[in-house]
């Protein structure tokens, strides 16, 4: 086990209230693709545009996060963010569709899908409240 994994990972503070969603999708079970797909993601091998893409909809965060073929990524963005509407945006972004489909090849997804086709939203079951306004 990684350090990394037992230490936790540090969250960006920001000034203002953000929201989180989260995601899943499955890669196809083939340990050399998982770890090219890995690869792909690393610092400086992600695509410029992709990246800069994802800020300009007013996504402040992303991470995704992998146990065995599962992916999990959380998302984080300014409460007034709307999701459909960014999505959308997205997805006609110079060099989306390239990313998405250079991807497809990794993930278990049907071809020329968008990243919101791909990546199902999550619901929160389960959440422990402390003196959290978010009930």
């Amino acid at each position: 086990m990684s350090d990394s994994k037992l230490q936790g990972y540090r969250v960006q503070e920001y000034k203002v209230p953000v929201k989180r969603y989260c995601q899943t999708l499955d890669l196809k079970d083939n340990p050399e693709l998982i770890a090219e797909y890995r690869k792909r993601h690393s610092e400086g091998e992600a695509w410029t545009e992709i990246l800069d893409g994802i800020r300009e909809v007013g996504i402040l965060e992303m991470e995704i996060y992998i146990v065995g073929t599962r992916l999990f990524m959380i998302v984080e963005t300014p409460v007034d963010f709307d999701w459909s509407s960014a999505m959308a945006r997205l997805a006609t972004l110079p060099r989306q569709q390239e990313w998405e489909d250079y991807m497809a090849e990794f993930q278990v997804a049907p071809p020329g899908a968008s990243s919101d086709e791909k990546w199902v939203l999550m619901e929160r079951m389960f959440h422990l409240y402390g003196n959290s306004r978010d009930k």
